[in-house]
């Protein structure tokens, strides 16, 4: 599903790589959580993933495309249709509805996968209920609670049934107990809904979800099994 080989990526002015020689292998359906110290590296390999990050060497393939050959068309789809992103700071327009921001990727469909806006509200409304917020798509992202401010991030992200979901500290700015319903809710669109996911995070009951934990350390990712410590 996700192969990244030999992968480098410096930035202008460091002394070092940041990612250096990295290999991963992602299966399909599989729960990778990628733990490691603030600096390591850890953002810029999801956006390695996730197409928003084009100056590394390497292969970074993605169900069986290398993502340096895909033109701007083909990057923008990839990113809209076939990856679903999630962040830390949830990333909501408070000037819009939940179902508003929710239905944002519709705005970016193209060709066949343009749908009208009726259609974009239905499906809005439909993972807004499946992230447990039927009642939520009209209100303003700011009468929410945190951890529903995060279920509407994925929901959004979900929006067009992409195949791996990438989640950066998605429970970073939550509180234990809102965390850990986060962390159920990944789990179960990961076993329900057999969606792909790879997990950065310092939170020690994500890493325990996921199936595998990896280790981001001097650039490379090493597999020791059990949680972040």
């Amino acid at each position: 599903m996700i192969q990244l080989e030999n992968v480098c990526r410096r930035y202008a002015g460091a002394d070092t790589e940041v990612l250096r020689n990295l290999d991963l292998q992602v299966g399909r359906r599989e729960f990778v959580s990628i733990v490691g110290r603030s600096g390591s590296g850890k953002t810029t390999l999801l956006n390695l993933i996730g197409g928003l990050d084009r100056a590394y060497e390497g292969l970074v393939q993605v169900e069986g495309r290398r993502l340096d050959e895909l033109d701007d068309s083909e990057l923008s789809a990839y990113r809209n249709l076939r990856v679903g992103q999630v962040f830390q700071a949830y990333h909501l327009l408070d000037h819009l509805t939940c179902r508003e921001n929710v239905a944002l990727a519709a705005l970016f469909a193209r060709g066949r996968e343009r749908r009208d806006a009726a259609w974009a509200r239905r499906r809005a409304d439909e993972v807004l209920a499946g992230v447990g917020l039927p009642d939520a798509g009209g209100r303003a992202p700011s009468t929410l609670s945190g951890g529903e401010r995060q279920r509407v991030a994925i929901a959004r992200a979900l929006f067009h049934r992409p195949a791996i979901l990438l989640c950066d500290e998605p429970t970073g700015n939550l509180d234990t107990e809102t965390g850990r319903e986060v962390v159920e809710l990944l789990l179960d669109l990961h076993l329900e809904e057999e969606v792909t996911i790879v997990a950065v995070t310092h939170d020690t009951a994500i890493s325990a979800a996921g199936g595998r934990v990896l280790h981001l350390v001097d650039g490379r990712l090493e597999e020791r099994g059990g949680a972040a410590g």
